[in-house]
C-alpha cells in the first residue's frame, strides 16, 4: 500500500475512499504499521530551529550606522578628555542594544506558545483497542476518537459523528461554531472556513462525538503552516528608524568632510598638531547626535505610558512611533469593530417588528418567546447572571429572560427531546408543568415555516394562508439580506407520550428572531477618524462575504469586498495593483492574511494589523505593528503583537495614531533642533579660517553645546502637547524624509545665521587686537543662545511659534532657565573659567548677545507672517478661511 499524500484533496473524497487511501479499517491502524510512519512522517509537533547564542543576539544590535557612529562618538569623547559624555554615549547606546537583544529573544517564546496551546493527549483506536497516547505519537491514518470539549489533536477527515460541531475561530476567524458533516464535498477549491467534513488541529469540538481519521500532522497540518509563517515573518525596521538611519549615513559624510577639511587646513595654517586633532574630534563628536537615541527612548517611553492608561499596552518601544505613521489598519471583524458575541438585534412577532437592541425589556412578548426559555440546552445562574451552553442558544435564553418568557424554577420538566443536527436544523423539546404539555420548536426559519399551519397574532392564533406566508418568507429574506442568522420560533400543544421526532407538524409560528455581532459602539465614528486622518481601515475576517459585506456597511467601509478563493485566483501583482481599493477579505485564511499585509506594504503603506486567533498571528509579525487582543486574544497572538489592546475596542487603536503621532512629531523637533545646531557649528568652524579668523570655540566650548543642547531641551520637547489639525492630515509616507526639502533649507539658514552672527562678533571683539579670550566668550555665548531662541523654531512648522502652543510646555521653559543658568556659571564662575577659557562678560555684552541669538525666531515669525499674508491674498477670492480653507502643512 503507498503511502498516504498529506496534500491529497480529503474533503473530495467519502468516507469510506479516506480510510482505503489511509489504510485505516475499522479496528485503526496496528502499532507496527504506526511505528513505520511515525519514522516516516516524524513526531506530530511543530518543528524547532535551534536557538541562536545569546552573544550573536546581542552583537546584531550594533550592526547599524547610527549605532556605531553612537560608540565612536563616546569613544572620541573620552579621547578629548569628556568622560561624562563617554559614559552617557554608551550608557544610552548600550541600553539600546540591551532592548533590541530583548525584543529579538521574545521572537522564540511564540512557537513556545503556540506549542503550548496544542493538545497534549489524544484517544485512539489501534488494532481494535482504544487508549490514550501523547498526541506527538500521531500519525497519519490514526483513528482519533473525540467528544465535546477536546482539543483537536492534529488534522483529520470527519468519518463518523451525529451533531458534531468545532469551535475554529483560533484558525478561520469564523465567530460561530461549525456544525460538521461526514459527506464528500464535491469542489476542490473549498476555503479552509467550509472544509466542513474536516477536523483541524488546535480547534475545539463543542457538540457531539466523532470518530476522525488524521490526514496530516506536525508541519503538514494547518496549525504547522502557521507556525512556518510565523517562523518566516520578519521584524523590519520602523519608519522612523529607517529615515534616522538615512539621515546619519549623510551627516557621517558631512561630518567627515568638514573634518578633514578643518583639520587639514589648521596643519597647513601652522597650529599644533595636538589641539588640530581635539578640534576635528570635537567637531565630530558635535556632527553627531549622540542624543538622539536617548530622546527617542525617552519620547516613546512617555508615548508608551500614556497609552497603557488608555487602554493600550506597547510591547515594543518602536511601535509607538510606527503607530503614528500608520497608513493602513487592517482590523479583525469579531470582537474588535464588533462586540464578539451574539446579539438579538430585532425580530418580528405578533405580525409586527421589534427591536431588541439594548438592555431594555421587550413588552409584550412573554409568549411569543416562550418557546426560546424552554426549547434549549443552555442554562442561566439567576444568582451570578451567566449562562452556560451554545451562544446562540445563550443569546435566545437572555432574550426570553429580559421578555420575562422564562419558565418558572421547578414549573416545566423535560419529557423528551429532539436534539439540533446539521441535516434537520431546527431542536425541539416536549415539556410539562404538570397540567399541560408543550412542543417547542427553534430553528432554521424556513424549515419552521414548513411545519406550521397557523400564526401567534396578538388576538390568538389564527390559519396561515398562502399569503401570509410569502410575506413571512419576505419577512426572513429582508432579515437575512442583512446578514441576520434568523431564528424561528414555534410550538403547539402536545401529549406526554409523544414523540418529537415523528410529531412536528401542526405548529404555530411565534416569532422570528434576527441575530448578529453587531458593530462596537463608536467603531464607525473611530473608522470616520481614520479617514480624516488619511488612515484606510480595511476588514479582514474569516466570516462570510454576505456577513462581513453588511457589517462593513453598517461602519462605513467603502471598496471591495472579495473572498479567499478570490485571493487565490490573483497572483502578487495583481493583489498589490487592486488591495487599495479593497475594503472587506472574507473567508481568507492566515496565508491569505500575511498576503494582503505584503502587498500593502509593496505598495508603499506602513500597515498596522489586529487579530485575536493563532490564525492572526504571522500577519501581525509582518505587519508593520501588530495589535493584539488582550481579553481574547491567545497567548500566540499576544507574543507576536507590538501592542495589546486592554479593552479588544478599535477605538482604541485610533487613540494610539494619535498618540504615536505625538511622539513622532516630538521626535522630528528634536531633530529639526539637533540639526540646525549641529549645522551652525559645522558652518562657524568650516568658515572662520576662510574669513581670517581662528576657530571660534575651543573643543571643550563644542562639547558644551553639544552637552547642554542634547540634554535638558531636547528631553523636554518630549513633553510637548499635540499640534492642532495633527489627526487632519495624512500620515507621512514610508519613503518621505525625516525632513522635507524645504525644512532642510530653512535648517541650513538658520545655522548658516548663527554661523555669520558668532564670526560677526568674534571678528568685532578681537579684530582690533582686543583680548581673544573676550572675543571667543563673546561667539561662545552668542552661540549657545542662538540655541535657546531657535528651540521655539524647532516646535513648529507653518504656524507661529509664538502663539498659545508657547507656553504649552511648562518643562521646556524649565529647561531654557537652567541652561540660562547654566551658561552664567560657565562664563562667570573662575573654576569654569579656567575649564571652558572664558572670562566675564558685562550686562551689554549679555544684552549683545541675546539681541543676535533672537534673531533666528525673529527673522523666522517675519519670514511666516509675509508668507500667510501672500497665502490670504491668493485665496481671497476663493473665500478667506472657513471649512473649506486648506490646512497649514505640518512642514
Amino acid at each position: 500500500m503507498p503511502p498516504p499524500d498529506p496534500e491529497a484533496a480529503w474533503h473530495r473524497l467519502d468516507a469510506a475512499l479516506t480510510r482505503a487511501r489511509l489504510g485505516c479499517g475499522a479496528q485503526g491502524l496496528s502499532e507496527d504499521v504506526a511505528a513505520a510512519r511515525r519514522a516516516e512522517f516524524g513526531l506530530n509537533r511543530l518543528p524547532e530551529k535551534p536557538p541562536r547564542p545569546a552573544w550573536a543576539v546581542f552583537l546584531d544590535q550594533f550592526r547599524n550606522l547610527l549605532t556605531l557612529m553612537l560608540l565612536a562618538a563616546g569613544l572620541a569623547a573620552g579621547l578629548v578628555g569628556d568622560t561624562t559624555d563617554m559614559v552617557v554615549v554608551l550608557a544610552v547606546t548600550l541600553f539600546n542594544a540591551s532592548l533590541g537583544y530583548a525584543q529579538e529573544r521574545r521572537a522564540g517564546r511564540m512557537l513556545g506558545a503556540l506549542k503550548a496551546m496544542l493538545a497534549q493527549k489524544a484517544r485512539v483506536r489501534r488494532d481494535g483497542a482504544e487508549s490514550v497516547i501523547a498526541a506527538e505519537l500521531l500519525v497519519p491514518g490514526d483513528l482519533v476518537l473525540l467528544k465535546a470539549g477536546d482539543r483537536v489533536p492534529a488534522d483529520g477527515r470527519l468519518v463518523n459523528g451525529q451533531d458534531v460541531e468545532a469551535d475554529e475561530a483560533s484558525l478561520t476567524g469564523e465567530s460561530e461554531p461549525v456544525a460538521k458533516v461526514t459527506q464528500a464535498l464535491d469542489r476542490d477549491a473549498v476555503p479552509l472556513a467550509e472544509r466542513v467534513n474536516m477536523l483541524f488541529m488546535n480547534t475545539v469540538v463543542t457538540r457531539g462525538r466523532a470518530e476522525m481519521v488524521v490526514t496530516a500532522t506536525g508541519p503538514a497540518t494547518e496549525m504547522g503552516k502557521v507556525a512556518a509563517l510565523l517562523d518566516a515573518a520578519g521584524e523590519g525596521p520602523t519608519p522612523l528608524q529607517e529615515r534616522l538611519d538615512q539621515l546619519g549615513r549623510r551627516l557621517s559624510l558631512i561630518a567627515a568632510v568638514v573634518v578633514a577639511f578643518v583639520l587639514i587646513q589648521g596643519l597647513l595654517s601652522g597650529e599644533p598638531l595636538g589641539q588640530m586633532l581635539l578640534t576635528a574630534v570635537a567637531l565630530a563628536v558635535a556632527a553627531i547626535p549622540e542624543g538622539l537615541p536617548a530622546v527617542v527612548t525617552v519620547t516613546l517611553a512617555l508615548g508608551m505610558v500614556r497609552m497603557a492608561t488608555r487602554g493600550a499596552v506597547i510591547r515594543r518601544l518602536a511601535a509607538v512611533e510606527t503607530l503614528g505613521s500608520t497608513s493602513v489598519i487592517c482590523s479583525d471583524k469579531t470582537g474588535t469593530l464588533t462586540l464578539g458575541r451574539m446579539t438579538a438585534l430585532e425580530g418580528w412577532a405578533l405580525e409586527r417588528s421589534h427591536a431588541f437592541s439594548g438592555d431594555g425589556h421587550p413588552a409584550g412578548l412573554e409568549t411569543a418567546l416562550a418557546p426560546a426559555g424552554l426549547c434549549t440546552e443552555a442554562r442561566l445562574n439567576p444568582a451570578t447572571g451567566e449562562a452556560v451552553g451554545d451562544p446562540t442558544e445563550v443569546t435566545l435564553l437572555r432574550l426570553a429572560e429580559r421578555a420575562g418568557a422564562m419558565p418558572a424554577p421547578g414549573g416545566w420538566r423535560r419529557l423528551a427531546e429532539l436534539p439540533f443536527s446539521s441535516e434537520r436544523k431546527l431542536m425541539a423539546t416536549l415539556d410539562s408543568d404538570g397540567a399541560a404539555c408543550r412542543l417547542s420548536v427553534k430553528g432554521a426559519p424556513d424549515r419552521v415555516l414548513d411545519l406550521c399551519d397557523s400564526l401567534l397574532t396578538s388576538n390568538g392564533t389564527r390559519p396561515l394562508d398562502d399569503g401570509t406566508r410569502r410575506a413571512i418568507a419576505a419577512r426572513m429574506d429582508e432579515m437575512g439580506g442583512r446578514a441576520l442568522r434568523v431564528i424561528a420560533l414555534a410550538s403547539r400543544p402536545a401529549r406526554p407520550d409523544e414523540d418529537p421526532a415523528a410529531a412536528l407538524g401542526g405548529l404555530t409560528l411565534h416569532a422570528l428572531v434576527g441575530l448578529a455581532d453587531p458593530p462596537r459602539p463608536g467603531a464607525a465614528d473611530a473608522i470616520a477618524t481614520c479617514r480624516a486622518a488619511g488612515i484606510n481601515v480595511k476588514m479582514i475576517t474569516g466570516d462570510h462575504r454576505v456577513t462581513a459585506g453588511a457589517v462593513a456597511r453598517e461602519l462605513g467601509l467603502d471598496g471591495e469586498v472579495v473572498s479567499g478563493t478570490d485571493l487565490d485566483a490573483m497572483d502578487d501583482e495583481a493583489l498589490a495593483r487592486r488591495v487599495e481599493a479593497i475594503a472587506v477579505f472574507a473567508r481568507v485564511t492566515p496565508e491569505h492574511k500575511v498576503r494582503i499585509v505584503r502587498a500593502l506594504k509593496a505598495r508603499g503603506h506602513v500597515t498596522a494589523m489586529t487579530g485575536d486567533g493563532v490564525n492572526d498571528a504571522a500577519a501581525l509579525r509582518t505587519a508593520d505593528i501588530g495589535v493584539a487582543m488582550g481579553r481574547t486574544g491567545s497567548d500566540v497572538t499576544r507574543e507576536a503583537a507590538a501592542m495589546v489592546l486592554t479593552g479588544d475596542d478599535f477605538s482604541t487603536v485610533v487613540g494610539a495614531v494619535r498618540e504615536g503621532r505625538i511622539i513622532t512629531d516630538n521626535i522630528v523637533k528634536f531633530v529639526r533642533f539637533q540639526l540646525s545646531t549641529n549645522i551652525g557649528a559645522l558652518l562657524a568652524v568650516l568658515l572662520a579660517p576662510l574669513c581670517g579668523l581662528p576657530v571660534p570655540f575651543s573643543p571643550i566650548q563644542i562639547l558644551w553645546v553639544n552637552i547642554i543642547m542634547d540634554g535638558p531641551p531636547a528631553m523636554a520637547l518630549a513633553f510637548d502637547p499635540a499640534r492642532r489639525g495633527l489627526m487632519d492630515q495624512p500620515p507621512r509616507g514610508r519613503d518621505a524624509p525625516i525632513l522635507p526639502l524645504s525644512r532642510l533649507a530653512r535648517l541650513l539658514g538658520f545655522g548658516l545665521l548663527m554661523a555669520l552672527c558668532t564670526l560677526g562678533v568674534l571678528w568685532w571683539e578681537g579684530g582690533s587686537g582686543q583680548d581673544m579670550i573676550r572675543a571667543r566668550t563673546m561667539a561662545f555665548t552668542t552661540f549657545v543662545l542662538f540655541q535657546v531662541f531657535n528651540v521655539f523654531n524647532a516646535r513648529v512648522g507653518a504656524e507661529s511659534a509664538l502663539g498659545a502652543a508657547a507656553l504649552g510646555n511648562g518643562k521646556l521653559w524649565a529647561a531654557l532657565a537652567g541652561i540660562l543658568a547654566l551658561q552664567a556659571v560657565a562664563v562667570h564662575w573662575g573654576p569654569a573659567q579656567a575649564l571652558f577659557h572664558t572670562t566675564d562678560l558685562d550686562p551689554a555684552e549679555w544684552a549683545i548677545a541675546a539681541a543676535l541669538g533672537a534673531s533666528v525666531l525673529v527673522l523666522e515669525e517675519m519670514r511666516k507672517l509675509v508668507r500667510r499674508l501672500l497665502s490670504t491674498r491668493v485665496r481671497a477670492p476663493y473665500g478667506a478661511g472657513g471649512k473649506g480653507a486648506p490646512r497649514p502643512p505640518a512642514d
